[in-house]
C-alpha cells in the first residue's frame, strides 16, 4: 500500500498508509532501522459500546497535509457512529518526537463517552526477539526498548492521561496481541511483557452534544531511559501546541523557494513542487545519505527494500536541491560519498545503508568464470557531475577542496582509465536499471559529463589535469557517435555488449547492438555529450517517445520496451511497460530544451501537469503507475521521482524566461 503521508526530521522518519496506520518507524537513521517494518501502529475508537479500528472500511478517510508542511491533516468519518476525527501528526524538526493531535467531533445532540485506543506493534531493530514493553507510572507512559533503542508512548485528554493499558505477547504461541484485547473497549492492565510483544493504551474523551474534544499523544525516541526522560520533559516544558506550531512554521519557511517564479505555473504544479521538496527532505538522513524510498510494503515481493542510498539517485536529488539553495544538505551528501569511496577502486558500489555500510546487492562478483568488482559507473560519474553543479553555483572553494584529492581526482582518473582504447568508450559496467552489464548509452553520457565536470574543477586548482579529462571526454563523445549510433535504425543503441570476456578489456573487441527502446538513452544529450537539437539526438528521442508512450487513458512514458517490473499487461504494442514519473519527466526536459518559443513549451507543460495530476491526493509520487487504472505501483514515495519533477519544473521556468515572448 502506498505511503501517502511521510513525516521526519533527518533522524526519525514516520510513514503512514491510507488507513492512517503508522507502517514504518525509522530511527536513528532515515532508512535504518525500521522498528515497525510494515507492522501496524494504529488507532481505534470505542463509543456507545461499539469499537472500530480506523482501518475498518466503515470509516471514510482522507490523507492530506497542512499545506507546505510535513504536518498531516487527515480525517476519518464514521457515519454509523456519528463521529469524525481530524488527525494532525508531525515529527518535531529538532527533537526525535512524534506528536499526534486528534480532534474528536460528536455529531449527536447528546453527551457521549469516547475512548481512543493506540496500539504499537514494534519489532525493535527489525526483529521481535528480546523486546520489552512496560508501563512506567512515573511518566504515565508505555515504554518499549531493546539494547539502545527506547520508545516512550503517552497521551492526554481533558479527562487525564492513560485510561487503561496492556502489554502482552504477540505473534507467538497463538497470541494475537493486545490490539485484540482492545476490541471490547477495555484493557487488561498487564504492566510488563518481554519477548515478542506489543502494547495498547486508551485515552478517554468526554464529548458534549455536537461538540469536539482533543487528545494529545506522543512517541519519543532515545538511546536510554534517561534520554527519554529529557525528551518527555521537553514536551511538557514547552507545551504540545507550541511545539506543533513551531514545527509547522519551520516547514512552511523551509519549503518557501522560487515563489515568484512558480507563480506563472498552474496551482497543481506549484503545490506538488513544494510537496516534492518536503518529501525529499523527509527521505534524507542528517548525516548525508539520500535514501531512495522507505515504503516497506515492497518487501511483499522480496525480502528486500529501497531504504538505501543509491549514489545515482542521491546525485540527481542533490543537483535539484542545489538549484534551490539547499547547500548544507548537499554538502553532507558529497562528504558521505567521499567517505564511502572504496580504497582499492575509485568507483562507488551498488548501494549503501544510511550509516555508510555496503547495502545488499544482486550483482555477481564473478562473470563467465572471471572475477569482477560489480559497479554502475554512472553512479560515480553523476556524483562528480553534481559536484561541479554545486561548485558552479556556490563557488565554495574550501568545500570543493575537501573532496578534490580524495574523491574527484581518483574517480576522474578511474573513469579516464576504465575505457576501451579502440572505441574510447567506457568499459562494461551495470546499467542504471541495475539489470545488464555492458557499454550503455546512459553511462557513456554520464561519464562524458563527469569528465567535463572534473576538468572544470581541475581548472580551478590549475593542476594540469583538465586537458587530460577533456581529451578523454571528447574520445567518449566520438566513440558514441561512431559505435553507439546505429545507421540502419537511425538511432542510438541502448547498449553495446562485448562478444567475449577476453575482449571486454579492449583489443579488437566486436560489440553487439542492443537496440531495445529505453528511455535512459536520453542520457546521450542530458549531460552535455550532444546538443539537444543534434540530428542523432532528435531522431533517437522522437523514436523513443513514439514507442514508449503508454497508449491508454493513463499515458506517460515507460521505462523501456517490454519492461517486466510490476508488469500488468502483455499488450506490449500499446503498453510497452508501466509509466514511470522519472521517464516522463526526462521526456519533458527534452521538449523544454528543444523548444524555440514559448508555444513549443506547451508539450512539456502537459507532461508536468500529467505528473501533478497523477500524484496522490497528498502530493506523493510513486515509482510507476498502473497503465490501465493509474494506481500507484511499487514504492511510494520515491525520492528520485520527486527530484526529477523539481528539476523538470525548474528547467521549464529557466527556458520560459530565456525565450521571452
Amino acid at each position: 500500500m502506498p505511503r501517502p503521508l511521510v513525516m521526519g526530521n533527518g533522524n526519525l522518519l514516520i510513514t503512514m498508509d491510507r488507513d492512517l496506520s503508522i507502517r514504518d518507524f525509522y530511527w536513528p537513521y532515515v532508512g535504518m532501522l525500521n522498528h515497525l517494518s510494515g507492522h501496524l501502529a494504529r488507532i481505534g475508537v470505542w463509543v456507545d459500546g461499539q469499537f472500530f479500528w480506523l482501518s475498518d472500511p466503515a470509516w471514510t478517510k482522507s490523507t492530506e497535509y497542512v499545506e507546505n508542511t510535513l504536518v498531516s491533516n487527515a480525517t476519518a468519518t464514521h457515519a454509523g457512529l456519528k463521529l469524525s476525527l481530524i488527525i494532525n501528526d508531525c515529527v518535531l524538526h529538532r527533537e526525535d518526537i512524534l506528536l499526534r493531535r486528534i480532534r474528536v467531533s460528536n455529531e449527536l445532540d447528546r453527551k457521549r463517552e469516547c475512548r481512543v485506543f493506540f496500539t504499537h506493534n514494534f519489532h525493535i531493530a527489525e526483529t521481535d526477539i528480546g523486546d520489552t514493553a512496560f508501563y512506567n507510572p512515573y511518566q504515565d507512559a508505555i515504554i518499549h526498548y531493546k539494547r539502545d533503542n527506547y520508545f516512550l508512548l503517552g497521551a492526554m485528554s481533558a479527562q487525564g492521561g492513560l485510561l487503561e493499558y496492556a502489554t502482552g505477547i504477540k505473534g507467538f504461541g497463538g497470541a494475537e496481541g493486545t490490539w485484540r484485547d482492545a476490541e471490547d473497549g477495555r484493557l487488561s492492565m498487564n504492566p510488563v511483557a518481554q519477548g515478542s510483544v506489543d502494547s495498547t493504551f486508551s485515552v478517554r474523551a468526554d464529548l458534549l452534544p455536537s461538540a469536539a474534544s482533543e487528545i494529545h499523544a506522543w512517541v519519543c525516541a532515545g538511546k536510554s531511559l534517561g534520554e527519554l526522560t529529557r525528551i518527555y520533559n521537553h514536551i511538557h516544558d514547552n507545551g504540545f501546541d507550541t511545539l506543533m506550531r513551531e514545527t509547522t512554521n519551520y516547514w512552511i519557511a523551509w519549503s518557501n523557494k522560487e515563489t515568484d517564479r512558480l507563480a506563472i505555473l498552474p496551482e497543481s504544479i506549484r503545490k506538488v513542487f513544494r510537496r516534492s521538496l518536503l518529501t525529499i527532505r523527509s527521505n534524507i538522513d542528517n548525516r548525508g545519505a539520500i535514501i531512495a524510498a522507505n515504503d516497506s510494503d515492497i518487501m511483499q515481493t522480496a525480502r528486500a527494500h529501497y531504504s538505501y542510498m543509491w549514489p545515482r539517485d542521491g546525485a540527481l536529488v542533490s543537483a535539484a536541491l542545489d538549484r534551490l539553495g539547499y547547500q548544507d544538505i548537499t554538502r553532507k551528501f558529497f562528504l558521505f560519498c567521499r567517505d564511502i569511496l572504496p580504497k582499492d577502486r575509485a568507483a562507488l558500489l551498488h548501494k549503501y545503508s544510511a550509516d555508510g555500510s555496503l547495502g545488499a546487492t544482486w550483482h555477481p562478483w564473478t562473470v563467465d568464470g572471471y572475477n569482477e568488482t560489480p559497479f554502475q559507473e554512472d553512479s560515480t560519474a553523476l556524483v562528480i557531475w553534481a559536484l561541479w553543479m554545486h561548485y558552479n553555483r556556490y563557488q565554495d572553494l574550501e568545500f570543493i577542496e575537501s573532496v578534490y584529492d580524495e574523491f574527484i581526482l581518483p574517480c576522474a582518473d578511474f573513469m579516464d582509465m576504465y575505457r576501451d582504447p579502440n572505441t574510447g568508450l567506457p568499459l562494461p559496467s551495470y546499467d542504471l536499471w541495475e539489470e545488464r552489464r555492458g557499454v550503455h548509452a546512459y553511462t557513456c553520457g554520464t561519464v562524458y559529463g563527469a569528465l567535463i565536470a572534473a576538468a572544470n574543477i581541475s581548472d580551478v586548482f590549475d593542476d594540469g589535469k583538465g586537458d587530460t579529462y577533456r581529451v578523454a571526454a571528447d574520445e567518449i563523445r566520438k566513440g558514441m557517435e561512431t559505435y553507439l549510433w546505429n545507421e540502419s535504425e537511425q538511432r542510438f543503441a541502448r547498449m553495446l555488449t562485448p562478444a567475449s570476456w577476453e575482449k571486454r578489456m579492449g583489443g579488437d573487441a566486436q560489440y553487439e547492438y542492443d537496440m531495445t527502446m529505453d528511455s535512459a538513452i536520453s542520457g546521450v544529450w542530458s549531460f552535455g555529450a550532444f546538443p539537444v537539437d543534434h540530428p542523432m539526438v532528435e531522431k533517437t528521442i522522437r523514436a523513443l517517445i513514439s514507442r514508449l508512450w503508454v497508449k491508454t487513458e493513463v499515458g506517460g512514458v515507460a521505462r523501456y520496451e517490454n519492461d517486466y517490473y510490476f508488469r500488468v499487461s502483455d499488450d506490449i504494442h500499446n503498453i510497452p511497460g508501466n509509466p514511470w514519473f522519472i521517464c516522463t519527466m526526462w521526456t519533458a526536459k527534452w521538449y523544454i530544451s528543444h523548444a524555440q518559443n514559448r508555444k513549443e513549451l506547451m508539450t512539456a507543460m502537459e507532461l508536468l501537469l500529467w505528473a501533478a495530476n497523477h500524484a496522490s491526493t497528498s502530493g506523493i509520487f510513486s515509482e510507476q503507475l498502473h497503465p490501465l487504472t493509474g494506481e500507484q505501483l511499487s514504492v511510494s514515495p520515491l525520492t528520485w521521482s520527486h527530484a526529477e519533477f523539481i528539476s523538470a519544473t525548474l528547467d521549464y521556468l529557466d527556458r520560459y524566461s530565456q525565450l521571452g515572448e
